[in-house]
């Protein structure tokens, strides 16, 4: 636990702040407008867009910057303007697409606020439509002019088989370590993987450490709720930090506390800010 009074609470979206089905819980949301009244600065740091993200902003009346994208963008709440943005840009941006297009598989593109794919894409919109919806549907995901633009690629997420996505998440660790991080997860009960790729050296922590010190906030003053494995690296740069019940074990012990509340029932984030910042 952080020896200093908590002073900033930065708060996860899917799985945290938001339920499965796509909506916030009152208590929560109520928690956290009362905790910015009484001084705390409260922020959103999410793997969604700052398109998907927004909204939320609104409803809880944030002002300050916002981490989208994994910490690959951050936006300020209000006017939309960019604070920092980190992307895969020229050479590497076109090797990356060249390992997708290897192994063909269904490729989303993050780029420019928005996402971009194609016909392969299409049975999947369901799934990448919670990181924003601004869609937009090419002839060919591969052959977008994003690929090429000098704002560069934020990030990828693609969606095959098992063996191609390990194939192709192997294969950009091995020759892009030094521009894209990957990681590589089941989806759900599909029987089919999923692949995250977005630029070296940024994270959710990374995020929490500009969004504090632009409030002139120490670390050791932060706090973090989150759910999943992209929230670990804001758990650890937190000065304390709470996993949601519904986590997977190895995030949970990441985690200084563990909340009994799960993303579905709700009130997780209304303890923390009761118990931690003593709002009520």
């Amino acid at each position: 636990m952080s020896p200093v009074a908590p002073r900033l609470l930065a708060v996860d979206l899917d799985g945290t702040l938001i339920s499965r089905g796509g909506q916030p819980h009152e208590a929560d949301v109520l928690a956290l407008r009362a905790a910015r009244d009484a001084g705390v600065v409260v922020t959103i740091v999410t793997g969604r867009l700052y398109s998907g993200t927004h909204l939320a902003a609104e409803a809880l009346g944030l002002e300050g910057p916002l981490g989208c994208a994994d910490g690959s963008h951050i936006v300020h709440a209000v006017t939309g303007a960019t604070l920092a943005h980190t992307s895969i840009r020229g050479e590497d941006a076109a090797r990356l697409r060249s390992h997708l297009e290897a192994r063909e598989v269904t490729t989303f593109l993050f780029a420019q606020d928005a996402i971009v794919h194609d016909e392969a894409g299409d049975d999947f919109v369901h799934y990448v439509r919670t990181w924003s919806p601004r869609l937009e549907r090419a002839a060919r995901v591969l052959e977008h002019r994003a690929w090429h633009h000098d704002e560069g690629v934020t990030a990828v997420v693609a969606v095959a088989d098992e063996a191609r996505i390990g194939e192709t998440t192997a294969s950009i660790r091995r020759e892009l370590a030094h521009a894209a991080q990957v990681l590589s997860f089941p989806i759900g009960q599909t029987g089919l993987w999923g692949l995250l790729t977005r630029s070296q050296g940024i994270d959710k922590g990374t995020a929490l450490r500009f969004i504090a010190q632009h409030a002139a906030v120490p670390l050791e003053a932060t706090v973090a709720v989150g759910d999943w494995l992209n929230d670990v690296p804001m758990f650890r740069a937190a000065g304390r930090s709470f996993c949601m019940g519904q986590a997977p074990e190895d995030v949970k012990a990441a985690a200084t506390d563990v909340l009994p509340e799960t993303a579905e029932a709700g009130g997780g984030i209304a303890r923390v800010v009761r118990e931690v910042f003593g709002v009520r």
